[in-house]
């Protein structure tokens, strides 16, 4: 276990979304009620390799448990340097358990103590969030990420008092979107931590960066969808609702995830890439073939 620590066109961001395998049965496909999320911050010139150096520590210290919750990562692309550590749980009583547990494991807690020294002379900060998915607000959302690379993150802060206003205008979106092809995404609400409980967190997955390409597209077929009193009202309920929103792309780092057996399976070039061999010396390989 890790340690603790513009609507409007916008809106294409709703276009992918989020299927994490939960800690009992990693075949899932289905969002998790409980996402736990850990963000470190890093140094200037300290991200990349040094930072997956340090975390291959972590990794490392749940192989040899052979622990069953897992966790995948993801690097920031946009924004500050930063990574995000995502442990999905079934339920509430599930974090408790796993939480519970590596506290006890001895080798386990030893080896993530070693490692956290490391990978604190890295960092600049550090704190957590605890998600819970809400499904009336997400759509077609289950399916395997397993293939997908990147994450677009929307946090949407809500204006105290107005929740029914965005309750209407997710139901407006959801609608929408129904009528454009391939449209799904997860949607969380902050539980603990960081963020303020009036924050929705939007997770939208890409299989590459081209299909950002592809949102204007998306955006007609969305307005098309909307017709143009819609948009109206649309704009009425941002305006009421929404105190501040803010979108960052990141990018899945398989070095610094601990996936589950069944995103192995499904893409074992990715999740668990062969080492490859050191280069001999054209000497030294002259001389082996002697």
């Amino acid at each position: 276990m890790k340690k603790i620590t513009g609507l409007m066109l916008g809106l294409s961001f709703l276009a992918g979304g989020i299927a994490v395998a939960s800690a009992q049965e990693a075949g899932a496909v289905s969002p998790p009620k409980v996402l736990v999320l850990y963000r470190e911050f890093l140094k200037p010139g300290k991200q990349g390799m040094s930072h997956q150096k340090t975390e291959k520590a972590f990794v490392q210290a749940a192989s040899n448990a052979k622990w069953p919750q897992h966790y995948f990562a993801v690097n920031s692309v946009s924004g500050r340097p930063r990574s995000l550590f995502l442990y999905p749980y079934d339920s509430f009583d599930a974090w408790e358990k796993d939480q519970d547990a590596s506290r006890t494991n001895t080798a386990m807690a030893a080896a993530n103590d070693r490692a956290e020294i490391a990978d604190g002379d890295l960092l600049s900060e550090a704190d957590s969030t605890v998600l819970s998915y809400r499904p009336e607000q997400s759509l077609n959302a289950d399916g395997s990420i397993a293939k997908f690379r990147y994450f677009e993150i929307s946090l949407y802060q809500i204006r105290a008092g107005h929740r029914h206003e965005w309750d209407e205008l997710v139901k407006m979106v959801k609608r929408a979107y129904e009528k454009v092809p391939d449209s799904h995404w997860a949607t969380y609400e902050a539980a603990y931590g960081q963020q303020p409980n009036t924050t929705y967190v939007i997770f939208h997955a890409l299989k590459s960066a081209s299909e950002i390409d592809s949102f204007p597209d998306q955006d007609k077929a969305f307005m098309t969808a909307m017709g143009e009193d819609g948009m109206k009202r649309l704009g009425e309920l941002e305006s009421a609702a929404v105190e501040s929103r803010q979108t960052n792309l990141f990018k899945f780092s398989p070095a610094m995830s601990y996936p589950p057996d069944a995103w192995v399976k499904e893409d074992p070039d990715f999740w668990k890439p062969k080492a490859m061999m050191p280069m001999m010396p054209k000497k030294a390989a002259e001389k082996s073939v002697q």
